[in-house]
């Protein structure tokens, strides 16, 4: 394998979805970041997991306590970012009224719930629903609702919105390389580079996954954003770790349809499996499925702690083993079911982690 040597002390991120894309958006504003940004992934086509294809929900408070204040933070940069780029037209950024439907059961006599598991340990947990009727202004004009079934807005007004997961990606990776990052694909860390004498971390050695070929990627400060391969990223180059990025993966569908009039909007709800995301679409919205346009539907595997909060952190030089020297070694993994949410608030995260400085948000999501 012929190997290369890059002469520049990098900031290296491995992963390039858009935890790691947002990391490297926010270190390439910052005017006191001079180093080069280079992310590094082994995929053959970037977004092909759930950066690409999620269902791109975002929401400003509906989260655990703990994590209330990185997802307001996150949800004020999406609007941000789409008011100061025209977000609504580069990656489908748009306000959102989230409707909760709760079907009547014949003979029980009693109604289900749909939205449960959002009123369970998290800061809408004393939310009082509206039913559309009462809030006519707010329910979409498609929907489409059975006798005897409730319908309730279940957000408030400026809470929540959409956006389209991989043409957001797109557009962060666009400014990063426009500010000189570059991205190495597909390519992995096939090991740690140190230095002889001291032992001190100063870079990574890249393995080519299309030729084969070697480089070197010098850089003493380390961000793993790899998602559900968080964990073998990790394991790889710390092999003497004392703390395990215990990331494991939840599936979900998404699927986004198109009404026949374009201009009754879109919906997007949750399922276990494409085939019931259709036909339940086909019944909210009326008519069964044979009017609507499959726009795109998918399934995706997002990162996810046991303990149910994200890891968004430094490691000690005492947990990784290892002595990082004048750098560091930052992880950020699991974010479940938000990860799209609370990507640009992690982002300015982790990028005020790196540079030493204090975080816009107090935060203790560490490895448990």
């Amino acid at each position: 394998m012929t190997t290369t040597t890059d002469p520049d002390d990098n900031i290296i991120i491995l992963g390039c979805g858009i935890i790691g894309l947002s990391t490297a958006y926010y270190l390439s504003l910052s005017p006191t970041n001079t180093a080069p940004i280079t992310l590094i992934d082994p995929t053959p086509e970037l977004f092909s997991s759930a950066s690409g294809f999620a269902g791109g929900f975002l929401a400003k408070d509906w989260f655990s306590p703990a994590l209330t204040p990185l997802g307001a933070l996150s949800f004020n940069e999406h609007a941000r970012l789409a008011a100061e780029n025209n977000g609504g037209e580069n990656w489908g950024y748009t306000p959102s009224t989230c409707i909760s439907y709760i079907q009547y059961h014949d003979g029980s006599k009693q109604q289900k719930r749909g939205d449960d598991w959002l009123r369970s340990g998290t800061s809408r947990v004393n939310a009082a629903p509206v039913e559309a009727e009462q809030d006519e202004g707010r329910r979409p004009v498609w929907l489409k609702k059975k006798e005897g079934d409730k319908v309730e807005v279940i957000s408030e007004e400026g809470t929540t919105a959409q956006v389209d997961p991989s043409r957001l990606c797109q557009w962060l990776l666009g400014e990063v390389t426009k500010k000189g990052g570059r991205v190495l694909q597909p390519a992995k860390a096939t090991e740690l580079l140190r230095d002889d004498s001291t032992g001190q971390v100063k870079g990574v050695v890249v393995k080519d996954l299309k030729d084969g070929s070697g480089r070197v990627v010098k850089g003493n400060r380390i961000v793993i954003t790899a998602g559900v391969w968080t964990p073998s990223v990790f394991k790889t180059l710390f092999p003497l770790a004392k703390v395990e990025m215990k990331v494991g993966s939840l599936a979900g569908h998404s699927i986004v349809v198109r009404t026949p009039d374009p201009e009754k909007g879109k919906a997007r709800p949750l399922e276990e499996q494409r085939g019931l995301l259709r036909e339940a679409v086909g019944d909210i919205i009326g008519g069964g499925d044979a009017g609507l346009e499959v726009v795109r539907e998918g399934l995706c595997f997002r990162p996810v702690t046991e303990w149910g909060a994200p890891i968004v952190s430094r490691i000690t030089q005492e947990d990784i083993g290892i002595n990082a020297g004048y750098g560091g070694v930052w992880v950020a993994a699991g974010h479940g079911p938000w990860g799209i949410a609370m990507s640009l608030g992690t982002g300015v995260v982790m990028a005020e982690m790196v540079e030493g400085v204090k975080t816009s948000v107090n935060l203790s999501l560490k490895a448990s």
